[in-house]
């Protein structure tokens, strides 16, 4: 659903929609911008940073450290995928898209507006940060060193640690993706959090690592905690990361239902009528946003998921015409005489039943 398309649904809700000058504003601590004019398609997405803006600024760094982690890469000469950058830059994009404008200001004061919000930083900028795959970067940035401890080893010995293998484990990810939203919207969190310039902050923060946490293993682009797991080495890592998305994706839909079916407000923040629009009618075009936001990020990784399967199998038939041009096919040759031994075998041995039975 579109941010034109919320605003308008929002509207649809609307009492009066002039000017409000005057009107009650939700409780907010800290310098944060909150507007005062009615919410239009170009308000929403036109460019207004907070007083002090933290997300942004973090995202642009973000930004600007890949950049010169690929120009490192490129100055010794090492090819690094266009594909990932590309799909870098769109996770920044997607970040400053909602962090960087109005949709925060009006995400203080409408529900659908802060879950259009909610649903870009935890389910679609995660999608791409994460295959930008910034870990492989870091890894073939930093130099390995001779000593003891150096940043790269110290960088795999996180990845590897056994406190990152606890929270990479399918059940720790899949609880902590669905605890942002039945976890924070379902209990005081949210308008402790919503209300505190420091908090809402930090909820956006928190809305971008649990995405990039869960979506870290299920993409399988860098280098992950569980390729030393014994708990999971038995089962195929497709097949897992397939489940670890049609498990949430029920449960996501169902909170988007029991938003737009809700005959109270879930969280006491939004109670206030914003430019004449029922705080109960915004809840449920949030609803509705949160149960339809599921289908794209999901088509999106299912899609990313089939592309590197069909690349594995590829790898796999290159690397077993290499090993037959190399040994001459011994392994096929192998196992068409382990064939041919099977089939003496059993001349052999109908042999012997028919003299027995003369």
């Amino acid at each position: 659903m579109s941010v034109g398309g919320v605003v308008l649904l929002a509207a649809a809700g609307s009492n009066s929609g002039g000017h409000t000058g005057g009107m009650q504003m939700p409780p907010m601590t800290g310098d944060m911008w909150m507007p005062m004019d009615p919410p239009t398609f170009a308000r929403v997405i036109g460019i207004h940073l907070q007083p002090i803006p933290v997300v942004p600024t973090l995202t642009v760094a973000a930004l600007l450290a890949y950049a010169v982690g690929v120009g490192i890469l490129h100055r010794r000469g090492d090819k690094w995928p266009v594909s990932r950058t590309i799909w870098w830059a769109l996770g920044i994009v997607t970040v400053l898209g909602v962090t960087a404008n109005g949709v925060d200001g009006y995400g203080m004061e409408l529900f659908s507006i802060h879950m259009i919000q909610h649903m870009m930083l935890s389910m679609l900028s995660p999608v791409f940060l994460v295959l930008g795959a910034p870990i492989t970067l870091m890894l073939r940035v930093l130099p390995a060193g001779r000593g003891r401890w150096n940043a790269r080893r110290l960088l795999l010995r996180l990845v590897h640690s056994g406190v990152a293998r606890f929270f990479t484990h399918p059940a720790v990810t899949v609880v902590l993706f669905l605890m942002s939203l039945y976890g924070l919207y379902f209990t005081p969190a949210f308008d402790f959090l919503m209300g505190r310039m420091w908090g809402h902050n930090l909820m956006l923060i928190h809305f971008v690592l649990i995405g990039m946490l869960y979506f870290w293993n299920v993409m399988g682009v860098d280098p992950s905690p569980r390729e030393k797991s014994k708990s999971l080495a038995k089962i195929d890592p497709t097949m897992l990361r397939l489940i670890e998305i049609f498990v949430t994706v029920p449960f996501h839909a169902f909170f988007g239902v029991v938003v737009m079916m809700s005959t109270k407000l879930i969280v006491n923040y939004y109670h206030v009528s914003m430019f004449g629009i029922d705080p109960m009618h915004d809840q449920s075009v949030g609803g509705g946003i949160a149960w339809a936001f599921t289908e794209l990020p999901t088509l999106i990784v299912i899609g990313a998921l089939i592309w590197e399967w069909q690349k594995s199998d590829a790898r796999r038939a290159t690397r077993q015409d290499r090993q037959a041009a190399r040994d001459g096919d011994a392994d096929r040759m192998a196992y068409n005489e382990y064939l041919a031994s099977l089939a003496r075998s059993d001349e052999r041995h109908d042999a012997r039943s028919d003299s027995m039975s003369r």
